[in-house]
């Protein structure tokens, strides 16, 4: 005779790195069943959690992301399911715990005979779907971050270079920030991936403000930005638009690099930062 199928709920965690897009990546899931035979429908009678192995989704979103910090949030989250006894508790402590960085979706229901095998299946699902939609190499924009951030992985110094608020110098709850940058004597140096391949729009704004930026950047940290736009390697010049673009942004004083520079700067970096 089969096993009996049992009642079970999960839902995702996921990462959101910027509230104010509302991007995010699922990172990890929870499934809880309720205890059956007298128990309330409160009680747990079983919850796991699974996450994913595989960050480079959570990198691609946000280059800075501390991987090693969200990895380390499955062993306190497995802590808390072996001490928490009631589902209402639980998601208490789960939105409570990491502010809005980490957010829960919505709960699911699923039918299983072995939770444990069904957990793993449904990590699969969710959190390795990637690996379908994969086979594309990331392009434009994330594809250039991705190359800057491992730039700075490999000498050493991508925990040093943090993303910089424009906020500050701009007005309160403006969104947009500088990839990487870091301090060294009296300059602020500022790197900021800019793709030209589907449109020139992006290098067109950042050449718009840039200017408005710099002085009160100056003003405000006595020090001198020194902005860098990374660029895509194989971009056509040849194209007027993107003639257009570049030229606007080397007239506001942005230097352009293209991505295969990348090892130099980080060494620069490196040197800068003493790392």
């Amino acid at each position: 005779m089969a096993p009996d199928r049992r009642q079970f709920e999960f839902f995702l965690l996921r990462y959101v790195p910027d509230a104010v897009k509302d991007e995010f990546v699922n990172i990890g899931l929870v499934m809880v069943e309720a205890r059956a035979n007298g128990g309330g429908t409160n009680d747990i009678a079983f919850a796991d959690v699974r996450f994913t192995r595989d960050w480079r989704r959570v990198r691609c979103l946000d280059p800075q992301a501390d991987v090693e910090m969200l990895a380390a949030l499955e062993r306190e989250i497995r802590g808390q399911l072996a001490t928490t006894h009631d589902r209402e508790g639980l998601l208490r402590w789960l939105e409570d715990s990491f502010s809005n960085v980490i957010q829960i979706s919505p709960t699911k229901g699923c039918l299983a005979e072995d939770p444990a095998r069904e957990i793993e299946a449904m990590a699969s699902m969710y959190l390795d779907a990637a690996k379908l939609a994969g086979r594309h190499e990331a392009t434009g924009r994330q594809w250039i971050l991705g190359k800057m951030r491992d730039a700075f992985e490999q000498v050493g110094v991508a925990k040093l270079l943090l993303p910089v608020p424009v906020a500050p110098y701009t007005k309160p709850g403006d969104p947009f920030h500088f990839d990487f940058g870091y301090r060294v004597g009296g300059e602020i140096k500022l790197f900021h991936a800019v793709s030209l391949k589907a449109n020139v729009d992006a290098a067109i704004m950042l050449a718009a403000r840039y200017p408005k930026i710099a002085p009160v950047m100056s003003k405000m940290t006595d020090a001198s930005p020194v902005l860098t736009a990374v660029i895509d390697d194989d971009l056509d010049r040849g194209q007027e638009s993107v003639q257009f673009a570049l030229s606007m942004m080397e007239d506001d004083r942005i230097r352009i690099a293209v991505a295969a520079e990348m090892p130099m700067i980080a060494e620069v970096a490196r040197r800068d930062l003493r790392a």
